[in-house]
């Protein structure tokens, strides 16, 4: 059974991360998403209302996790060799392949897949839609509606406060 880790912070899972996701799907037997919790990293929602968006709008047979420290330390861990990660421009390229020869340096089993991503999502990140979000924008173009309506009451529950 091939199975391969998609990680990432999810800070919120967006079309495009979906997108990866149902591709990756198609490719391997199970996928595992899992959320790369960093300490230093301020997040808008909790590891915990991440996975239950996550788990919301995603396929039965797609796994939900989260992991602290070093990818392939958690891959080590589930069994796992094989990382996929989306592109979308060549700035996450420039990136993506330095984490993919790290990880490698780290564990030569370990495999990276690069899926380019759709070009109606090229444009998107979860940065640019927690800002339409913040400040009141639509983001139902570019998120699950289980996902824009977590939103909505994420910023209306701040300006409250």
């Amino acid at each position: 059974m091939e199975v391969a880790l998609y990680p990432g912070s999810f800070d919120p899972i967006t079309n495009g991360h979906l997108d990866i996701i149902e591709r990756a799907s198609k490719i391997f037997d199970r996928l595992i998403v899992a959320i790369l919790v960093n300490a230093q990293k301020q997040t808008l929602f909790t590891v915990e209302e991440r996975m239950d968006m996550i788990r919301e709008v995603t396929r039965p047979h797609v796994e939900v996790d989260h992991f602290e420290g070093l990818l392939v330390d958690y891959a080590r861990r589930r069994g796992v060799h094989t990382v996929v990660r989306g592109l979308r421009a060549v700035t996450d390229f420039e990136y993506e392949f330095q984490m993919a020869l790290t990880n490698r340096q780290l564990n030569p089993e370990f495999e990276s897949v690069f899926l380019m991503t759709s070009k109606e999502y090229a444009y998107l990140s979860a940065t640019i839609v927690r800002e339409v979000a913040q400040f009141g924008g639509a983001v139902d173009p570019f998120v699950p509606p289980y996902v824009a309506r977590r939103l909505r009451e994420k910023f209306q529950n701040r300006r409250k406060t």
